[in-house]
């Protein structure tokens, strides 16, 4: 049993890993036109390998395709989860493009639900997003379908989590993923790269964000849930679209409308709601798979 005081810690290291990311996220959008987003995710999945390996010296040899192939998809599912996310956040900015992409875990979170609730729930998000994206008509449509598909990412990258979480040992498996979406977006990022445009302060925001997005996350992730339920840190999780709405407004000076603040929030109501009333037993996917949160 955790102490009141263990849950509140816990709770305010969750709140401080999603300002982590979506502050992360941010500064991402301050480079991502300078060095393209391919750049961007190869370089912080190049520091999740520099952290994750030497703590989890995942086993490799003497392991069959099968055993690997969970590992193996989830680092697919990670590498394009995050290259159509940073390629969103360059087109339509932070807070639309978590908010659009947080539809994926809460579809995976409603999938299996029979309550009226969730449904009001998921009608409530979709509403959200709409307004978000479709009256006022002024985000790219190519940076909304890059939000979509990050959103069926992070869904993927959360079945494929909770496979993974019952195949290898700690964070084994997402050592040997990250390994694997480095080999899949390091050749795009330097593809892509204007070489021209690298300096030294270009660099240093590269590990900036790897650490902001990675590092630090996967530290007080490691810590969190032993202080709090999944069920709280599910609910803290659906606070990220405001946050990075928040963080979008202070890195990067980006405002939203009312009307699209309004959409926001009615999105964050909607998943918060759908995933606080839902029954500790069994747990909902998402639940289950929020100690492996990118």
């Amino acid at each position: 049993m955790t102490s009141q005081r263990d849950r509140a810690v816990g709770a305010g290291m969750q709140l401080g890993s999603q300002l982590s990311v979506n502050f992360g996220s941010s500064i991402a959008g301050l480079i991502i036109p300078v060095v393209g987003s391919a750049a961007v995710v190869a370089g912080r999945q190049l520091v999740t390998m520099i952290v994750l390996l030497p703590v989890t010296r995942p086993r490799m040899r003497g392991r069959s395709l099968t055993e690997l192939w969970p590992a193996l998809a989830l680092g697919v599912a990670l590498a394009g989860m995050n290259l159509a996310f940073y390629e969103a956040v360059g087109r339509i900015g932070v807070g639309p493009a978590v908010t659009i992409e947080f539809l994926g875990p809460l579809a995976i979170a409603l999938a299996t639900s029979r309550r009226f609730l969730d449904v009001l729930c998921a009608i409530g998000a979709g509403i959200g997003v709409y307004l978000l994206v479709g009256p006022e008509g002024d985000f790219d449509p190519f940076g909304v379908v890059m939000g979509l598909a990050a959103g069926v990412g992070w869904a993927a990258y959360i079945l494929l989590t909770r496979r993974v979480a019952q195949q290898y040992r700690g964070l084994e498996g997402l050592a040997i993923a990250s390994v694997v979406a480095l080999v899949l977006t390091l050749p795009i990022g330097t593809l892509t790269i204007d070489y021209g445009t690298l300096d030294w302060g270009v660099i240093w925001l590269l590990v900036v964000v790897g650490v902001l997005c990675s590092a630090i996350p996967y530290s007080l992730d490691n810590l969190v849930l032993r202080r709090i339920t999944p069920r709280l840190y599910s609910i803290i999780t659906a606070l990220a679209p405001v946050l990075a709405t928040f963080a979008g407004w202070i890195v990067l000076g980006q405002s939203l409308s009312a009307l699209q603040l309004l959409a926001i929030g009615i999105v964050c109501v909607s998943a918060g709601t759908a995933i606080a009333t839902q029954r500790e037993q069994p747990s909902s996917p998402l639940e289950e798979a929020a100690s492996d949160i990118p």
